[in-house]
């Protein structure tokens, strides 16, 4: 019995191969993943993990024992170097495993900066797994100097991480502000605001020419001929889809491996799920990259590879820690031609509208606006503006308005 195969071992493919076992799929079940550790979460790892508040015991999504009590067979430290979709197979090193369905939850990688600019220096880190992040530790001393390159969530928690470990930290941002990508100006504000308050020097509209170092990172020279010392740099510049497993073996990629509304790939016994996986969305295609829907889409393509016909129906939201602040995001704000306010006392929200539907909230130590409104956006209400706006309403008579 060929049973089914799972290629990547992250955040979905935990979540999948615990939910075809609570399903009752009793047939052969093997995870393969190319790092040699099990899944462990990977929000902590640049924060709490790296501020050594968080032990490794306590990343891994499971314990060892839960993979041998449900009969899920690991293959660790082991990359797949080929699926053979006519013969149902997969290659792992020198081994070849049969599949009837496979799954492929082979996440993201982060962009690096070219080696022609100095990417490929000694001192240069990014921040996706355990490896990176505890390669890098021996770095956050107090008093050195660091250059965070993107100012998106990943350059924003490390620089967070860097302050409050005493370091020297300068963050520069190629586009006119930081997260201008994924967010609206308010929340820019917030963030670049909440920052200066902890030391960080925030560079704005600052492209990268190169890093410049003999053999190590020593510093970098800025679009604007700007010099800049540095003992070393944490590149956040976003991450791609891994897609490459998929595409030689002649499956449809559109930003990352394209899936029906069901998860299922171009071929029928193949499923994607996770940061790797794009699936149809009102009306377009949309990649998300974030915990939840990792685990949220992965459980759904768990029960259909048994059997469900059900269409993943995304919730998106999002969480990113910087100091004390929480940053709690409900929706996707594509679209959006309006930004109200809400302020009580030190928390604070920016609900996204699109005329006058509500399509996301930032909420800022905010967790009561943040559930309410991803209450309404799930339940199709756009309350007024105006009654968001009045700190004096009531947010939870909304959802019954």
């Amino acid at each position: 019995m060929a049973g089914i195969v799972v290629i990547g071992a992250g955040q979905a493919a935990a979540a999948l191969v615990a939910k075809l076992r609570a399903l009752g799929h009793a047939g052969p079940l093997t995870l393969v993943g190319d790092e040699p550790v099990a899944p462990y979460q990977r929000p902590p790892l640049s924060k709490q993990y790296l501020l050594k508040e968080m032990a490794l015991d306590r990343l891994f999504l499971r314990a060892d024992s839960f993979y041998a009590e449900q009969g899920i067979t690991l293959r660790l430290g082991a990359p797949v170097t080929a699926i053979d979709r006519a013969a149902k197979t997969v290659t792992v090193g020198d081994a070849v495993l049969t599949y009837d369905q496979l799954a492929l939850t082979t996440g993201s990688s982060p962009r690096r900066l070219p080696a022609a600019i100095g990417g490929d220096l000694a001192g240069v880190h990014t921040v996706r797994t355990l490896a990176d992040v505890d390669a890098m530790e021996p770095e956050f001393r107090p008093g050195r100097r660091v250059l965070i390159v993107g100012g998106g969530y990943i350059g924003l928690e490390a620089a967070a991480v860097a302050a409050k470990l005493g370091l020297s930290v300068t963050l520069v941002e190629a586009a006119p502000r930081i997260l201008q990508r994924v967010a609206a100006p308010e929340t820019s504000d917030y963030f670049r605001a909440v920052h200066a308050a902890h030391g960080v020097t925030i560079l704005e509209g600052t492209g990268l020419a190169r890093l410049v170092g003999a053999g190590r990172v020593s510093g970098a020279v800025l679009a604007d001929g700007r010099e800049i010392a540095a003992d070393f740099v944490i590149v956040g510049v976003g991450i791609t889809p891994n897609t490459g497993l998929a595409q030689a073996a002649g499956l449809a990629i559109d930003n990352g491996i394209a899936t029906d509304a069901q998860g299922r790939t171009s071929d029928p016994a193949i499923w994607a799920a996770g940061d790797c996986a794009s699936f149809p969305w009102k009306g377009g295609r949309l990649r998300l990259e974030s915990v939840g829907n990792a685990i949220d889409q992965a459980e759904v393509v768990a029960e259909n590879m048994l059997g469900a016909g059900k269409d993943y129906v995304a919730q998106p939201w999002f969480w990113s820690d910087q100091y004390d602040v929480k940053l709690q995001i409900a929706g996707l704000n594509t679209g959006y031609d309006r930004i109200v306010t809400r302020r009580e006392g030190e928390a604070v929200s920016f609900w996204y509208y699109a005329g006058a539907t509500l399509l996301a909230v930032d909420a800022m130590n905010d967790p009561r606006a943040y559930m309410i409104g991803k209450r309404l956006i799930e339940m199709g209400k756009s309350p007024e503006p105006a009654t968001v706006a009045d700190p004096a309403s009531n947010l939870k008579a909304l959802l019954k308005a």
